[in-house]
């Protein structure tokens, strides 16, 4: 029997799963469990982390940030791994070496994190850098939207190579406002055929190719006047004329960004009707609790792609494969560079 999951991906507290949240973990509405710095120790303790959720609710999705460079929630017992920006920055001197890095580099991180028992990581970063947001900046693969969607592809490849899902982020792209939507709404004032020419080129070729896609809490106001992840029109441009078929993730629902939609539960329910089918409601246990409450009933839409569905690669056999060691020497000397 085909088991059903809620909308609501949540945190934990600590690195070790408390006996409150074992209860939380069971209620319906609660779909999947996101990793953040504080549930890192080293990579064999998520792992035991990822079991000890998955005996409350075998069919939960696990996921974490783990882009590379200064978003990379899990350090200790897997490569260290530089700004995607950092390989990006080769691709005009060497750009298939550069190309085929990206996708070793998708491939390598895939396999660790299936290996520490993680079904996905929220990755690529599919912005364009425009040299004015600090919040994305070198997480970005380049400045050119030609580069990122070539570099971000590969990196999809790599994915895709160790079985696991790849959801690109930001939709329709963040790198061109400075603010910081964690700490406030941005506002990109652009026109359409600038934002269609520069920041959606990326999202616009990879998207058939994309299991998840992560919407910017940014407003676009040539477009709509509302955040593209509240925004019907951002999201049914995405299925409808860019043809992606997978899981909308909205962005984390208790970021400042998200403030002027009103309580956690509207947030909830403008993100559903906007068209999300997971929910990210971090740092904020009681809003957590409330959107959990509020989608009671309610079940998340396409998820069973984002599974990983393989044999789980060993994790104390990884540097037994020759492709790992070399992709994680060069990965690791260009993260120290």
């Amino acid at each position: 029997m085909t088991q059903t999951l809620g909308p609501v991906m949540l945190d934990l507290e600590g690195p070790r799963l408390r006996d409150e949240e074992r209860e939380l973990l069971r209620q319906p509405a609660v779909g999947g469990v996101i990793l953040f710095g504080r549930n890192v120790e080293d990579a064999g303790q998520v792992r035991e982390l990822c079991r000890a959720i998955r005996r409350e609710r075998p069919e939960l999705l696990l996921a974490i940030d783990q882009e590379g460079g200064r978003v990379q929630r899990l350090r200790q017992g897997v490569t260290r791994l530089p700004p995607m920006g950092r390989i990006g920055r080769d691709y005009p001197v060497t750009p298939e070496v550069t190309r085929r890095l990206c996708q070793d580099a998708g491939w390598l991180l895939g396999m660790e994190m299936a290996a520490c028992g993680l079904d996905l990581s929220f990755a690529p970063v599919l912005d364009v850098d425009d040299g004015r947001s600090t919040v994305i900046g070198d997480r970005s693969f380049a400045a050119d939207p030609g580069t990122v969607t070539t570099l971000g592809g590969a990196f999809v490849d790599g994915l895709h190579e160790a079985g696991m899902a790849a959801v690109g982020k930001h939709f329709p792209g963040h790198g061109g406002v400075a603010a910081d939507s964690h700490h406030e709404l941005p506002v990109d004032e652009r026109p359409l055929d600038a934002l269609r020419a520069r920041d959606l080129a990326p999202f616009a070729a990879l998207a058939p190719r994309l299991e998840g896609v992560m919407p910017a809490h940014v407003v676009y106001p040539a477009f709509d006047h509302r955040p593209a992840g509240f925004s019907p029109a951002w999201l049914g441009m995405l299925r409808e004329t860019l043809g992606f078929k997978g899981t909308i993730f909205s962005d984390d629902l208790s970021m400042a960004g998200t403030n002027a939609a009103g309580s956690p539960a509207e947030r909830a329910r403008l993100a559903l009707s906007a068209g999300c089918d997971i929910l990210l409601v971090c740092n904020d246990r009681a809003a957590a609790l409330e959107v959990v409450e509020a989608c009671d009933g309610r079940v998340a839409k396409r998820p069973a792609r984002l599974r990983y569905a393989r044999a789980r690669p060993d994790l104390d056999a990884l540097d037994a494969l020759p492709r790992w060691r070399r992709v994680h020497d060069r990965l690791e000397a260009m993260a120290a560079d």
